[in-house]
């Protein structure tokens, strides 16, 4: 029998320990496996809402010259968690975008796992994180390269925006490095909105909830920059802002 993890785990130090006290220990057993075969591409995308389970575990695995892309929307209930472990084979390529959002006291957040123990394999992650009341947006990423990794590209960026006191965004990038010619790159920024641009929105007559669901808009739409269906960004951005929009 799983386990169940608390607090104290490395990997849920920013959890609800409440939400997972509740779970059974069958539901940290349930993960859903992708491998992507050598030289081809999947694509999917997620919006996780209050139906969804408080989990979602992916364990992946990207072939020789694949590429895996992953697109998320949080804005879940209570406690929402979505983790994805990824395996990376020579020249494969992981693409994340993901966005939290929301207010209430509700946890949700991004934890990501990426090994590169084979040459010239490439990630790039991207989580954007929007949120008000007491509500709480993570992001945990490690990036393993392992002694085979050699001519890895690794790249993590993580921006939040804080809307009221209350809310609170915490990142950990992890990054693990045992090859000498490697690329890798993280950062992390947590912030309120930008006073300048609403007061300039303002005086060229926007209305002030109009001037904020762009400004959220511009600053949440780098999490799909990397998403070539134009449609289906769209789609991800509009569920994001929906929750932002009931706020107004």
């Amino acid at each position: 029998m799983t386990d169940i993890p608390t607090i104290r785990d490395e990997d849920w130090r920013y959890a609800d320990s409440n939400a997972l006290a509740a779970l059974s220990p069958d539901t940290f057993e349930q993960w859903r496996d992708i491998d992507v075969p050598a030289g081809e591409t999947h694509r999917e995308s997620f919006v996780l809402d209050a139906a969804d389970p408080s989990l979602t575990r992916i364990r992946a695995k990207v072939g020789e010259g694949a590429r895996l892309e992953l697109f998320a929307v949080n804005l879940g209930g209570d406690y929402t968690r979505m983790e994805v472990i990824t395996y990376l084979h020579t020249g494969a390529h992981f693409e994340f975008g993901g966005v939290t959002i929301g207010g209430g006291d509700a946890v949700r957040e991004f934890v990501t796992r990426t090994t590169h123990d084979e040459p010239e394999a490439t990630s790039n992650q991207v989580v954007r994180s929007v949120h008000w009341g007491e509500a709480t947006g993570n992001f945990l990423g490690a990036i393993n390269v392992g002694r085979g990794g050699q001519r890895t590209d690794a790249a993590q960026d993580f921006k939040a925006l804080v809307l009221e006191k209350g809310a609170t965004a915490n990142a950990k990038p992890e990054l693990e490095i045992f090859a000498d010619d490697v690329k890798c790159a993280h950062g992390a920024a947590i912030g309120q909105m930008d006073e300048m641009a609403r007061y300039y929105m303002a005086s060229r007559g926007l209305a002030p909830d109009v001037a904020k669901r762009l400004l959220v808009r511009a600053f949440i739409a780098d999490a799909f920059a990397a998403l070539a269906d134009e449609d289906e960004a769209e789609r991800l951005l509009e569920a994001a802002l929906k929750v932002l929009e009931d706020r107004l």
